[in-house]
C-alpha cells in the first residue's frame, strides 16, 4: 500500500473490492467498475460511463 490518502473533502472512484476503514484516508470512497473509474479519470468527476461508449 502506498502513502496516498484522501483528505476529508476529497472523493475517490475505487475499483478495490473491499473497504477497510481509513485505508484510503478520511475522504469519501465510491466503489466502481473499471470503466467507471476510467470515465472519472477522463472527466475529473464521477461521470456517466455511457457517455464514453462508442
Amino acid at each position: 500500500m502506498n502513502a496516498d490518502k484522501l483528505k476529508p473533502e476529497e472523493r475517490c472512484a475505487s475499483t478495490f473490492k473491499r473497504n477497510f476503514e481509513g485505508r484510503q484516508g478520511r475522504g469519501e470512497n465510491t466503489f466502481s467498475s473499471p470503466a467507471m473509474a476510467a470515465a472519472a479519470g477522463i472527466s475529473g468527476t464521477l461521470d456517466d460511463v455511457r457517455k464514453y461508449r462508442n
